[in-house]
């Protein structure tokens, strides 16, 4: 049953990912994000999906659900930096005048190709940039975003290709905010994630650039319950590989792992103490990277030059018990 078929929610089109193990639901008209993953075998979510009757509180913030695109993620301080002689201001949508969570938010994206064979399922949707007049306000920098969601089995990739429409260098940074759901045990799940330091954050929540040991945090790398913990911190993956384990108690698991190459950061939160649900967050740059005093090896901060077309992939994996 490896076949991309047509839904609904509230109206809009979704495209469903079909495999013998999963069921992938996409949402191009807004935002292009991910909004269910069903495990067939398992019979579970994998993923926090928004009801029917919460699309008021999705537009307000679609980052709430699924596997939703931050571009780029995380705090900017007052919305504001300076790149290669450009300047940039985002809406300051925060707490204290801060920008948060980036330009893409429930912009349409057109479906451009879909691909059915004996291995899997894809499906691969684009948004240019310059036809969202909000968006190039805030980033004068033209750019054709496109994402190609694959579907192999228990396997699910994401692969975006992000190409400058410009003529002037200009920084990019992309995150991921996944909610996976612990079905209000986490008691019943251990995180295992290499990294090597935390960043710290100011007063206003944002990056300082500055880094601080694990301490007892350390327990990511060997593996930490997730029964008590409360997350909004950002780690460094410090040359290790970027790939997060998930696992219950009984075996069974999820593994999400992305290019270590561009992929420098993660971001694990849990919106309180852990309990239905547990973010953890892929990202390519350090949050207010343009306008902190480090090189862009450290901060992760791309580079983007005219007529360059970036690629980026990420993995997520559904691992069986034995």
């Amino acid at each position: 049953m490896k076949k991309v078929t047509k839904g609904q929610w509230n109206g809009y089109d979704t495209y469903i990912l079909h495999s013998r193990e999963l069921e992938v639901t996409l949402l191009p008209r807004l935002g292009n994000n991910v909004i269910a993953l069903t495990d067939k075998v398992q019979q579970r979510e994998v993923l926090r999906r928004p009801e029917e009757n919460e699309l008021d509180f999705y537009l307000q913030k679609p980052y709430h659900f699924g596997i939703p695109l931050l571009i780029p993620p995380g705090r900017i301080r007052r919305g504001h930096f300076e790149y290669a002689g450009q300047h940039y201001q985002f809406d300051r949508n925060t707490a204290n005048d801060n920008h948060i969570h980036g330009l893409h938010r429930t912009q349409c994206w057109r479906v451009s190709d879909i691909e059915e064979d004996e291995e899997g399922c894809a499906i691969t949707t684009e948004f240019l940039t310059s036809d969202d007049p909000e968006w190039i306000r805030q980033y004068p920098v033209p750019l054709k975003l496109e994402m190609t969601l694959r579907l192999q089995g228990a396997s699910l990739s994401q692969t975006f290709k992000i190409t400058h429409m410009g003529d002037k260098p200009a920084p990019f940074g992309l995150g991921l905010h996944t909610w996976f759901l612990l079905d209000g045990q986490p008691d019943a799940w251990t995180l295992r994630l290499p990294v090597t330091e935390t960043y710290l954050l100011d007063e206003e929540n944002v990056s300082t650039g500055e880094t601080a040991p694990l301490g007892e945090l350390d327990r990511l790398n060997t593996g930490l319950n997730l029964k008590g913990t409360n997350f909004d911190t950002m780690f460094s993956v410090g040359g290790k590989p970027a790939e997060a384990l998930l696992q219950r108690e009984d075996g069974y698991a999820i593994r999400y792992s992305a290019d270590p190459e561009y992929f420098k950061h993660w971001v694990l939160y849990t919106k309180g103490e852990a309990d239905q649900f547990f973010c953890i967050e892929p990202y390519t740059w350090l949050p207010n990277a343009p306008n902190l005093n480090l090189t862009n090896e450290v901060t992760g901060l791309i580079d983007l030059q005219p007529e360059q077309q970036l690629t980026l992939q990420v993995n997520l994996d559904i691992v069986y018990p034995s």
